[in-house]
């Protein structure tokens, strides 16, 4: 199938063979009015592919309305999507019809649809089902005609067994599922967006386009580019306004690779391996953080045996030997071992580093790099503020 007349038309670039194979998917699914599933991570551009499903069925001139499922209230979702009657809630002044009731005979994609509440998850199961919905207020069944292509960058699968996504609209919507590749598994690809990228600011702003040595553009396609797509541009951008030299050598683009929040990486289905860096910095410090307790053990054994040095009472000794549930911190850290100003304490019993505590971990540094703003955090954890908010819930972080 000759797929490059889509990807010059809706301006996709690239040649990997997953993302070509993604493409196909989705211009043979077009024609039917099956539902799409596609899955990727946050800033593969996932929603090219709902447009060029729409733009090659016979919907193509009818509505087609994205919704990003994760940016409305959950108070009002439920009558943006299916509309409300006059009088059916406080503010309701008048009756109002839903995006569903609005794209009837064209295309709806729902973004981030994970992100929706279990009650609307049930209307729109009965949506796909048998294409009727009923308005907020209302006891009357109306008829669409809509086709739905739902998105998300999170394991579904995972979200069924936390209870948090309905197992039966999940195989509604994955009639067909399209993966997207991450931009770390297109390697031949990164060069040629971030030139695409570097022109298109270029000629928007009457500049000079930037260009890159050849170590630059190692460094640029061996970075893990947690942010994807969405993070190669901006980092195009800021290089093309910011810089006054107009070629990049790789000690000039690393200062941009490093400001970026190396998080970890996302998995999804299909997506590539993780960036596990953030786990071993975590467990690296809890490790340091151990020895210098046993090492300060060690030495205030050897003062009960041998005598404290001068200067030093017993009732000090003791108060480190008391049992409590957190050792205190060594008031002088023993002669060439390293010291942590922000090393937390250890609890007296064996600790195992869990997938929730490193996910807790990087939530909280996030928070308190930007001052508990959570819009900020959520965008350097490149996941949607919903989504922020429901984890720092799960995982009881109360000082934000």
């Amino acid at each position: 199938m000759d797929i490059l007349p889509v990807k010059q038309r809706f301006g996709i670039i690239g040649s990997n063979p997953v993302l070509n194979h993604a493409l196909e998917v989705a211009v043979r699914v077009a024609p039917t009015d099956l539902s799409v599933l596609v899955t990727g991570e946050s800033g593969v551009g996932k929603e090219f592919f709902p447009q060029v499903i729409h733009a090659c069925s016979a919907r193509k001139h009818n509505k087609y309305i994205a919704v990003n499922c994760g940016a409305i209230p959950e108070g009002t979702i439920d009558s943006e999507l299916f509309g409300h009657e006059k009088g059916s809630f406080t503010g309701a002044t008048e009756a109002r019809k839903g995006y569903f009731e609005e794209a009837n005979g064209g295309t709806i994609f729902l973004d981030e649809v994970s992100e929706l509440p279990l009650s609307t998850q049930v209307r729109l199961l009965r949506v796909l089902q048998t294409g009727e919905y009923i308005r907020v207020g209302s006891s009357k069944a109306q008829k669409t005609d809509v086709r739905v292509v739902a998105a998300t960058n999170i394991n579904l699968q995972n979200s069924i067994a936390a209870g948090r996504f309905r197992e039966d609209l999940y195989y509604r919507l994955n009639a067909v599922p399209i993966v997207v590749p991450a931009l770390r598994e297109r390697r031949e690809d990164i060069f040629l967006l971030f030139r695409k990228f570097a022109a298109d600011v270029a000629a928007q702003y009457r500049m000079p386009v930037i260009s890159l040595t050849d170590d630059a553009r190692q460094e640029l396609e061996d970075y893990m580019w947690p942010g994807n797509i969405r993070q190669l541009k901006n980092v195009a951008e800021q290089i093309s306004a910011i810089e006054e030299s107009r070629l990049i050598d790789a000690v000039t683009l690393s200062k941009y690779l490093l400001v970026v929040n190396r998080t970890t990486v996302p998995v999804v289905v299909g997506s590539g391996p993780r960036d596990h860096s953030d786990e071993r910095e975590l467990l690296y410090k809890v490790l340091f953080d151990m020895r210098n307790e046993m090492h300060e053990m060690r030495h205030l054994l050897s003062e009960v045996l041998h005598g404290p040095p001068a200067g030093v009472g017993k009732a000090e000794i003791s108060a480190y030997l008391a049992p409590q549930s957190h050792y205190p911190v060594a008031p002088v850290p023993a002669q060439g071992e390293p010291v942590y100003a922000d090393s937390e304490v250890l609890t007296d019993e064996t600790q195992e580093i869990t997938k929730e505590q490193v996910l807790r971990e990087e939530t909280v540094r996030a928070l308190r790099r930007y001052n508990g703003r959570r819009k900020e955090a959520a965008k350097a954890l490149y996941i949607s503020e919903r989504t922020l908010y429901r984890r720092i819930k799960e995982l009881g972080i109360e000082e934000y």
